[in-house]
């Protein structure tokens, strides 16, 4: 279900959810009272408390009030005080006034009875509680008081008009009221039938959209690009994750245990990429790391003769985050002998074929090669095992070498034809002057001038362009002979430290021996034929020796593999003879290439003939000293200095004489 329809789903949910509310609340809220009707006429006392207020509501029609009576206190006043009526506001008449006052005093226990006007004949009886007083004289300022108005009451009181509703308008609006509740109640049932209407055809359109889908529905969905693509990044993101060997837990106020992993004078297996998918029944046949992502590295695998239909050759990208698959694979319609990364794009992955083709894949690209050289005469029709890039960044070419002795020179952008085409043919040979290359090599800051390894065991030396004293192809009259059988790596040393060693390269043989040579200076080349012995020879291999590399930062360490699956780590500071370490790897199956990861060369690239890439770390041995070029230094003397004598070191043949 795509991103939109999820949302208008959700917003149609919000909908419902909101006229369900609004219902519920409906349906809770009160309802409104009718008022009461308003009464057609007042009683004769509600009548009379209107006109004459509450003081008088108790009093009868025609009843006096208490002040208009002769002696008679008033509402509200103690019996036997006089009531407003005796003050005056004469200054003269007070004197009198309460001598008068003194006189009417009504004695104590005496019950009280006056009779009303005339006019009336009705007859207030009040019984008085008798009190006593004690009276003390005092002069006071009194101040006059308003006088009561006297109120009289007639028939033209009593018969006041007031104006009432009539019974026919209470009953109008009394029918109008409930005509309006009667709307009001066929207005609420019409609004709840809409909302159950609505919320029908929302349930509908909901259940519609996340109805179950069918067998054909889910098969297209599975099979579409965008899906499988969805998969195939979040699912390498989660793997990432869970491969992570990072402890996110650590406690750092807790001190290292005792006995933690040293790997000062050993090495570790840090992972082993293998999958059953892509691995089973092949053998990596050659191994490289990324120059911008230390974390990847390549292999390349030749045919799975039991998988008809699976491609020829694979190219597998591995990520030290992501062990169980790789990052990328790459299809070739023929076995991949040899992969490299290009130095100078890090998306660029070149192979060399066993038909011959040379091989370009993009990691932007699907499995397919982006670009491909042509079977044809122009460039390779042999097994090509070698291939480097040579050159700068503005300026560099990928230089390939083939059994049938062809080495070509190509642009990465076109590989309709090679660039250049040399032949490299030796005269001395008696069937052919073919030189069959295994294995080719440039020194550091050298882009014209490399040496090969042979099947027949030699190693030579070539130039690409003709140079002073030299021609371009293959130098006849200089020989680097000393294995017995065909040499399957070769490496110069790299050009690192205050020392400069690139004069040295290392050579691996199937004749179960490894080699240490001086390159013959390119200023003197040899006229007549000259064979170069090589300075030492390393015999403590039990099986065919397929790959040696130098370490790319100690000048003294380098790495074999054999076919007993043994990778060895040789010091030549500490020792000529024997391996500093000796490590059996996976299964002890052959073990075809070695490579040392380009950033500080803490880890080692082994690629197995069981399909396997392991990665081994060396820990602190990748670490030299500051005096291990002097040391280095010290070491190749010796050598060269045995070798000068001719002299046999422990019986064992390694040093031997110059001719």
């Amino acid at each position: 279900m795509s991103e939109k329809r999820r949302a208008e789903i959700e917003l149609k949910r919000a909908k419902l959810a909101e006229l369900r509310k609004a219902r519920d609340e409906r349906l809770n809220r009160p309802k409104p009272e009718i008022a009461s009707p308003t009464p057609v006429r007042k009683t004769a006392d509600e009548i009379l408390a209107d006109v004459l207020g509450p003081s008088h509501s108790g009093l009868n029609s025609g009843d006096r009030t208490p002040s208009s009576i002769p002696g008679t206190p008033a509402f509200g006043q103690p019996a036997g005080m006089p009531g407003p009526s005796v003050f005056s506001s004469s200054a003269s008449g007070r004197a009198s006034r309460q001598s008068d006052f003194s006189s009417d005093r009504i004695p104590p226990g005496t019950p009280l009875a006056r009779s009303t006007s005339s006019a009336t004949d009705h007859v207030i009886e009040r019984e008085v509680t008798p009190r006593s007083y004690d009276w003390i004289e005092e002069e006071k300022e009194l101040f006059e008081l308003p006088q009561k108005e006297r109120v009289i009451y007639n028939k033209e009181v009593q018969t006041t008009a007031i104006e009432t509703e009539s019974p026919g308008d209470y009953e109008e609006e009394l029918r109008q009221r409930m005509q309006r509740e009667r709307e009001i109640e066929a207005e609420r049932a019409a609004r709840d039938k809409e909302l159950e209407e609505e919320s029908v055809k929302l349930e509908m359109e909901i259940e519609q959209e996340i109805r179950e889908l069918s067998e054909e529905e889910r098969a297209s969905i599975f099979a579409a690009p965008e899906f499988l693509d969805f998969v195939e990044q979040s699912s390498k993101i989660v793997q990432r994750a869970l491969n992570d060997g990072y402890d996110y837990i650590r406690d750092y106020t807790i001190g290292a245990e005792s006995g933690g992993d040293d790997s000062e004078g050993r090495v570790k297996r840090v992972c082993e990429f293998y999958d059953e998918r892509y691995g089973k029944n092949r053998s990596i046949t050659d191994v490289d790391w990324s120059p911008k992502y230390p974390e990847l590295s390549v292999a390349s695998y030749n045919k799975n003769p039991a998988a008809l239909n699976e491609p020829d050759g694979i190219v597998a990208v591995w990520n030290l985050h992501l062990l169980e698959r790789p990052e990328f694979v790459f299809h070739s319609q023929s076995d991949v002998l040899s992969v490299t990364f290009s130095p100078f794009h890090s998306n660029l992955i070149f192979g060399g074929t066993y038909s011959g083709q040379i091989l370009l894949w993009d990691t932007r690209s699907k499995h397919l090669p982006v670009l491909k050289t042509p079977l044809s005469a122009a460039g390779h029709t042999h097994p090509v095992y070698a291939m480097q890039m040579v050159g700068t960044q503005n300026a560099h070419n990928l230089i390939t070498s083939s059994t049938d002795g062809t080495v070509c020179s190509w642009l990465v952008d076109m590989l309709a034809q090679p660039q250049e085409t040399l032949e490299l043919i030796h005269a001395g040979h008696n069937k052919t002057g073919e030189v069959a290359i295994t294995t080719l090599d440039f020194p550091d800051n050298e882009t014209t001038t490399f040496w090969v390894g042979t099947e027949e065991g030699n190693v030579y030396q070539a130039n690409r362009y003709d140079r002073a004293g030299a021609k371009a192809g293959l130098n006849q009259y200089d020989v680097y002979k000393g294995h017995a059988g065909p040499v399957m790596g070769l490496h110069f040393h790299p050009l690192v430290g205050p020392v400069d060693f690139s004069d040295l390269f290392l050579t691996s043989s199937v004749d179960w021996t490894v080699k240490l040579w001086r390159a013959k200076s390119l200023a003197k080349p040899s006229t007549t034929p000259h064979a170069i012995s090589p300075l030492y020879s390393f015999d403590e291999a039990d099986d065919y020796v397929y790959d040696v590399k130098w370490h790319p930062a100690h000048p003294a360490v380098f790495g074999t593999v054999d076919g007993s699956g043994q990778f060895d780590l040789w010091n030549l500071n500490t020792d000529t003879e024997v391996p500093v370490v000796s490590t059996t790897v996976g299964s002890g199956r052959a073990i075809n290439k070695l490579q040392w990861d380009r950033k500080d060369g803490r880890r080692a690239a082994l690629g197995g003939s069981d399909g396997r890439l392991y990665v081994y770390d060396i820990g602190d041995m990748a670490i030299p000293r500051e005096s291990e070029w002097t040391d280095m230094q010290k070491t190749i003397s010796g050598i060269v200095g045995g070798q000068a004598n001719g002299v046999v070191e422990n019986d064992s043949s390694r040093i031997v004489a110059g001719r």
